[in-house]
């Protein structure tokens, strides 16, 4: 199952991204390895967000469709 990233999800990885390559440029690294740590943590967030605004979206689907066959009963 492949799961698409969320608009929320896609943020979070920007934020990453962006901490990664400010993270190369760090001659200190001490802080080069706190950025890093803080983009893990943003990429754990942007999956994390894609799961729950996936299942979100699955809810409301759902909850649509019971709507859709009470309507048809």
């Amino acid at each position: 199952m492949t799961l698409e990233v969320s608009q929320r999800g896609k943020e979070y990885l920007k934020t990453a991204q962006t901490l990664l390559r400010a993270a190369q440029t760090m001659t200190d690294q001490a802080i080069a390895g706190q950025l890093k740590a803080l983009a893990d943590d943003y990429q754990r967030r942007a999956e994390k967000a894609s799961h729950v605004d996936a299942a979100k979206a699955l809810a409301r689907s759902v909850t649509s469709a019971e709507g859709r066959m009470a309507y048809m009963i």
